[in-house]
C-alpha cells in the first residue's frame, strides 16, 4: 500500500535539498563572476541566501503538487526524471531572475550562472530524489515521537 509523504518529510527534504543546492549556487556564482573578471563572494552569498528562502517555499509547493499527482505506489526512475525536469525549469528560471536582480543586469553572467546551475543541479537533484526514496515514508514521524 502506497502512503503519501507527510508535510514534515517534505519540509525536511526541502531543507536538505536547499543546503546542497545553495552551496552549489554560491560556488556557481563565484565561478562565473570570476570568469567574467568580477569575482564577488558578496554577490554569491547574497544570491545563495535569497534563493535559499525563496526556493524553500517553491520546493515545498513542488513536492506537495507531485504528491497529489502520484496516484500509484511505484515511483520509477522515469517519474523521478520528470520531477527533476519540472523542478529544473522552475529553479533555473528563479536563479536567472535572482542573479540578474542581485547583479543588476540580466546579461550573459546571469544566464551562465543559471545554465551552470541547471547542469550541476540536474544531477544533484536526481540523486537527492532517489536517495530520499530509500528512506521509509514514516521514518521522521517515528523518530520524532521516539525522541519526545
Amino acid at each position: 500500500m502506497y502512503s503519501k509523504e507527510s508535510h514534515l518529510r517534505s519540509v525536511i527534504k526541502g531543507l536538505s535539498w536547499r543546503i546542497i543546492a545553495t552551496s552549489d549556487t554560491i560556488l556557481a556564482v563565484l565561478l562565473i563572476t570570476c570568469l567574467f573578471g568580477n569575482c564577488s563572494i558578496g554577490s554569491a552569498l547574497k544570491i545563495g541566501a535569497i534563493e535559499f528562502v525563496i526556493k524553500l517555499f517553491i520546493y515545498y509547493a513542488h513536492e506537495r503538487i507531485w504528491q497529489k499527482l502520484n496516484k500509484t505506489s511505484a515511483i520509477t526512475k522515469r517519474k523521478s526524471l520528470y520531477k527533476t525536469i519540472s523542478w529544473r525549469i522552475i529553479a533555473t528560471s528563479t536563479t536567472f531572475i535572482v542573479s540578474g536582480a542581485v547583479l543588476k543586469s540580466f546579461n550573459e553572467v546571469a544566464l551562465f550562472i543559471a545554465l551552470l546551475e541547471a547542469a550541476s543541479k540536474f544531477i544533484l537533484y536526481y540523486g537527492h530524489e532517489r536517495l530520499w526514496l530509500k528512506l521509509p515514508i514514516g521514518y521522521f514521524h517515528k523518530f520524532i515521537k521516539k525522541n519526545k
